[in-house]
């Protein structure tokens, strides 16, 4: 079986597990990590339906004075940064999600919090799969750290293709684990 076909599989899995098993916790601790301390550009995400849920991670930063950028998807996939204030007058609803309104800016992003369905003992992420985040995760020296679910962090190593990035974390309601 090739590899995307598999990944495509995995995700499809990795989506009706997510819901069966879906519980509204929070990520704040990660904010506490070391990593968080002395950063000033930080990139986050709008989650949406089952993801981890990302809206008080956003207040929080916001509220210690973080440079908060959200992501923006481009025509041909790749993601440019815009800065939000966490005001719901500078979003726009695109299918499920919603972006950011305003100017992109090129930041040198202290850390970058990705969505992910899957990771593995390694760092390895799976995302949605339109490769989007894998591209920018490529162009940053950010430290990069994936929200996930309970049971979603797996021993089991994930099919891989030459594009895909790592993380240098991922965090469940309850911990941090650093690869």
């Amino acid at each position: 079986m090739d590899i995307e076909k598999n990944k495509s599989q995995l995700r499809k899995l990795y989506r009706s597990q997510r819901k069966d098993r879906f519980l509204s916790e929070n990520w704040l601790h990660i904010l506490s990590a070391s990593e968080f301390v002395n950063v000033k550009n930080v990139a986050s995400y709008i989650s949406y339906e089952v993801e981890p849920d990302t809206s008080e991670i956003n207040k929080q930063l916001i509220a210690v004075g973080k440079n908060l950028f959200l992501p923006r998807l481009l025509a041909d996939g790749d993601i440019e940064w815009v800065p939000w204030d966490g005001s719901k007058e500078k979003l726009k609803a695109t299918g499920k999600s919603f972006e950011p309104i305003g100017d992109a800016q090129i930041v040198d992003l202290d850390v970058i919090i990705v969505p992910a369905l899957h990771v593995d003992r390694t760092g390895m992420r799976l995302g949605q799969g339109g490769g989007s985040y894998d591209r920018a995760l490529a162009k940053s020296r950010a430290w990069k750290i994936a929200l996930l679910h309970r049971g979603e962090l797996t021993s089991e190593l994930l099919p891989t293709q030459s594009h895909d990035q790592k993380v240098d974390a991922a965090a469940t309601p309850e911990i941090i684990v650093r690869f």
